[in-house]
């Protein structure tokens, strides 16, 4: 990360709170000397990035922190491997929502606060990055354009609720970036004369663009309102392609879109769809296993016309696999992102049970969300008075963007644009440092 002052003071960070992975940088020093730049902090082994994830074990004591936990790729192991205990990811898309101050149960017969669930995740980055001498207490948050698409004041209340969490867990000073903005001073490192960047920050979460005027000479100003040109964003992103991968790929195995048998003479009646959207979405997964749903869809038997989908969902419920599911069209999204297909094995609820998802079945599922997405990237630019062709370079960060289909649905509105691409995982975090290094030296 390129020097920016040699004066940066000791208690300074930035995060990225991702909705899918999470990165913290620091100043950087060199034999106890502050080099005046900043650095990612490895936070697991060598790796800059970690799973945002939590795993409360079922079994184990409380300490001062609260329930046992691992974290990043400790709690993804964890459950991969079968632990007894509670996944919780996608934490970031709760801000906004009235889950932020209910309580979830995680096993053991023990309760969390979704808010103390998060904070809990932002302690342990703080953690990581106090060392050497480094004790962060002013940080660099980076957030999404919009947490809340088209509601201001659920924005506002989740911007609130992350302030407090950082400030629970020690952080004194908290500001704000827009994702995208920091990806920009990313970028901005290698513009080599002044340009006008897209930036399509397509993460877990949100899909947030950004059009931002760079150069080398501009770049050491900590005033940058004026090389904004304009931002904006959809809450629509890696989350919904595995919510959509799994009701088209997966779920159809299951009874989700199946028909009921036909009655008096009456042409069937589609199977209730409810449940299938709940197992489909990480935050409302354990909603599904409650014993009155329980109860309920074992009554729903009759409603099936084939009673193999009953039986299928009701293994999942009844044996609380639908983190495994969703976790296994995440994979399947990624491995058909490329392009061609994979085959999906459930055979862990059925003896022999596969499906293929082919890449033309995942471009139905998500045609709708990838227009979406590139229709608010053309926004962005309309709303600096400008056009497509005006945009000298598309910078793409996020893991959202491997992708093919959507990288490329973006590019082929702005033909003339160089087309870059940045640490799908790292940029922003390393933009967030830059900002932060500018906005808090001494």
């Amino acid at each position: 990360m390129a020097s920016t002052s040699s004066a940066l003071p000791r208690d300074i960070c930035a995060i990225d709170f991702g909705t899918s992975n999470s990165a913290v940088a620091v100043p950087a020093q060199e034999g106890g000397q502050l080099t005046g730049g900043m650095r990612l902090v490895p936070l697991e082994g060598r790796h800059t990035t970690m799973p945002t994830a939590v795993f409360y074990f079922a079994e184990g004591r409380h300490d001062a922190d609260g329930p046992p936990r691992a974290f990043g790729r400790a709690a993804m192991a964890a459950y991969e491997e079968g632990v007894d205990g509670r996944l919780m990811r996608s934490m970031k898309s709760i801000l906004g929502s009235s889950l932020i101050d209910q309580v979830t149960d995680v096993g053991g017969g023990r309760g969390v606060k979704y808010a103390d669930m998060l904070a809990g995740y932002l302690k342990h980055l703080r953690r990581q990055a106090i060392q050497d001498g480094i004790e962060p207490r002013r940080v660099v948050l980076g957030r999404p354009v919009y947490f809340v698409d088209g509601e201001p004041a659920r924005d506002a209340a989740a911007q609130a609720s992350l302030t407090a969490a950082a400030r629970a867990v020690g952080f004194e000073e908290v500001q704000f970036q827009f994702e995208p903005i920091a990806a920009a001073f990313d970028y901005e490192q290698q513009a080599t004369r002044e340009q006008r960047v897209l930036v399509a920050d397509i993460g877990g979460g949100t899909s947030d663009f950004s059009l931002v005027r760079v150069g080398p000479d501009r770049m050491q100003r900590l005033e940058r309102r004026e090389d904004i040109l304009a931002n904006h964003g959809v809450h629509i992103a890696g989350t919904d392609f595995d919510r959509h991968i799994e009701l088209a790929g997966i779920l159809r195995e299951f009874g989700y879109r199946a028909l009921g048998p036909a009655r008096a003479g009456q042409p069937p009646r589609e199977v209730p769809s409810g449940i299938y959207f709940d197992l489909a979405t990480w935050h409302l997964i354990n909603t599904c296993y409650s014993p009155q749903r329980v109860m309920e869809l074992r009554n729903m038997k009759p409603f099936y016309g084939e009673p193999r989908h009953h039986q299928r969902l009701m293994t999942v419920l009844e044996e609380r696999l639908g983190h495994e599911l969703a976790h296994r069209a995440e994979e399947a999204k990624i491995a058909v992102s490329g392009g061609g297909g994979c085959q999906i094995d459930l055979g862990l609820i059925e003896s022999g049970l596969s499906v293929e998802l082919r890449e033309e079945t995942a471009v139905g599922a998500l045609q709708s969300d990838i227009e979406r997405i590139a229709a608010a990237g053309r926004e962005t630019v309309a709303m600096a008075g400008l056009t497509p062709a005006d945009v000298d370079a598309l910078y793409f960060t996020g893991g959202s963007t491997g992708l093919r289909l959507l990288a490329e649905r973006i590019a082929a509105d702005y033909p003339q644009a160089q087309q870059v691409r940045g640490d799908r995982f790292a940029s922003v975090a390393t933009g967030l440092g830059l900002h932060a290094a500018r906005l808090f030296a001494g």
